[in-house]
């Protein structure tokens, strides 16, 4: 993505025109390794729990948390897990026109069992259109991975680019306790050093905008994410009010500051600049169902505010990596 290239293009239409951003974008990416083809990822629900909900580290889950806000309706409604992709991949074929797909393990903690019973589930997802499945991806918590888990995931990694998704969230202890995390950052730093030489893509999530934590606290998650190698992707979340969850019985009674569109948009042009260039963004912003959503409501579906954010970040001519000092 060369300047020289960028300002040829816009001799004939902006960048973003082009599908050419200021960022190494998650769809362009899978589009450059699959070569052109539509890659969709399948979210399946494995009827995990969380050591956070079941009692093992506490009662209740993360403050901000209801499970239901980010799984879509047929995962909760259809309990077998075949028949959650077929049907998954039927919308995606019909809807979206997609051509190959990534099995994606997301509600609730998707290593919390005995390495046993998880070989089970994952090779009955896996077992699903075998011919058009190029990845197997797998949410988690820092303090759900260990080395017998991670060469379980390892051994899928012959067959399909396998992606781990850890919660980060925030690299404070003081703002974990305070939302009910249940590990620290200890805990997280501990996972990402035992998947230093894996096979495994890493795919961290943070959370922007507690309330308590300043615009500088926040570009310290940055400079964390930038010092570990191993770190492939990450998915930026603003945080959003849920119904359901602790923190939305909270703001109902004593509501408190959030970010509008423009102001996150705003720190997303700081932050971007700052994040090292190899790390793919998967993910800019979260997005709830609208009958779940709290607050911030800013009005627009996902398509008019991904159009929104990326137009800012090309005015401003924000590139990623271009305040980086590695």
């Amino acid at each position: 993505m060369s300047l020289q290239k960028n300002g040829y293009l816009c001799q004939m239409g902006t960048a973003l025109d082009s599908g050419i951003k200021g960022y190494n974008g998650y769809g362009i990416h899978l589009r450059d390794k699959y070569h052109g083809q539509r890659v969709f990822k399948v979210i399946v629900d494995g009827g995990f729990t969380c050591p956070n909900r079941d009692g093992s580290k506490g009662y209740g889950g993360c403050t901000y948390c209801n499970v239901d806000s980010f799984t879509p309706e047929p995962s909760r409604s259809t309990p077998n897990i075949k028949e959650q992709l077929r049907a998954g991949m039927e919308r995606a074929k019909n809807g979206y026109r997609a051509d190959k797909f990534i099995v994606y393990f997301q509600p609730n903690t998707n290593t919390y069992a005995p390495v046993h019973y998880l070989k089970m589930m994952y090779d009955e997802a896996l077992s699903v259109n075998n011919e058009d499945v190029v990845g197997f991806a797998v949410g988690t918590r820092p303090d759900c991975i260990d080395a017998e888990k991670i060469a379980l995931l390892e051994s899928y990694a012959d067959r399909y680019d396998v992606d781990l998704e850890m919660g980060m969230e925030s690299i404070y202890d003081e703002t974990l306790e305070k939302i009910n995390r249940g590990c620290s950052h200890g805990e997280f730093i501990k996972a990402v050093e035992l998947l230093k030489d894996s096979k495994l893509d890493l795919c961290v999530h943070t959370i922007f905008g507690f309330p308590w934590e300043t615009r500088e606290m926040m570009k310290g998650y940055i400079h964390e994410i930038n010092r570990f190698t191993q770190i492939k992707f990450v998915k930026f979340h603003h945080l959003h009010i849920v119904e359901g969850s602790i923190m939305g019985a909270k703001y109902k009674k004593n509501p408190f500051k959030l970010f509008t569109l423009e102001e996150y948009t705003d720190l997303l042009c700081e932050l971007i600049p700052l994040l090292r260039p190899d790390i793919v963004i998967q993910r800019l912003f979260g997005i709830s169902d609208w009958e779940l959503l709290i607050a911030p409501n800013w009005g627009l579906n996902k398509s008019a505010i991904q159009s929104y954010i990326d137009k800012e970040i090309e005015r401003r001519g924000v590139v990623q990596g271009s305040a980086y000092n590695g």
